[in-house]
């Protein structure tokens, strides 16, 4: 999602300068969530300025890469796992609770896959 655009964030502090009008009648006036004119009202009296915070630093990975070493012996180990049990595998070898989602892009970050073979598959083989 793209951040409020400058002129629009100006508007909402001139209005709110101007008008001494609640903050919930501004987020209102200009379809904003309350929150954001409390934030954008914030930053401007403790900073001066509001133009949108940058970002960083990424947020870091929730594996280091001795777990990730050792999510791919269990990926090659146990190559028909779901997400899930991979999940469970995982908590088991290195005492780290993690989410689907998080195994999923750990996976996608080793660049390793689950691909599930059909039963027709694995007669032919």
């Amino acid at each position: 999602m793209q951040p409020y655009s400058l002129d629009f964030r100006q508007r909402i502090i001139d209005t709110y300068a101007e008008e001494n009008t609640s903050q919930r009648k501004l987020a209102q006036r200009f379809r904003v969530a309350p929150s954001f004119v409390q934030k954008i009202l914030k930053q401007y009296r403790e900073t001066g300025s509001i133009e949108p915070k940058q970002r960083l630093e990424q947020t870091p990975t929730k594996l280091n890469s001795a777990q990730l070493d050792i999510l791919k012996n269990i990926v090659a180990a146990n190559n028909d796992a779901t997400l899930a049990e991979l999940c469970d595998l995982l908590l088991q070898e290195t005492n780290i609770c993690v989410g689907v989602s998080t195994m999923f892009r750990m996976l996608e970050k080793q660049d390793l896959t689950l691909k599930k073979n059909t039963s027709s598959e694995r007669e032919r083989n």
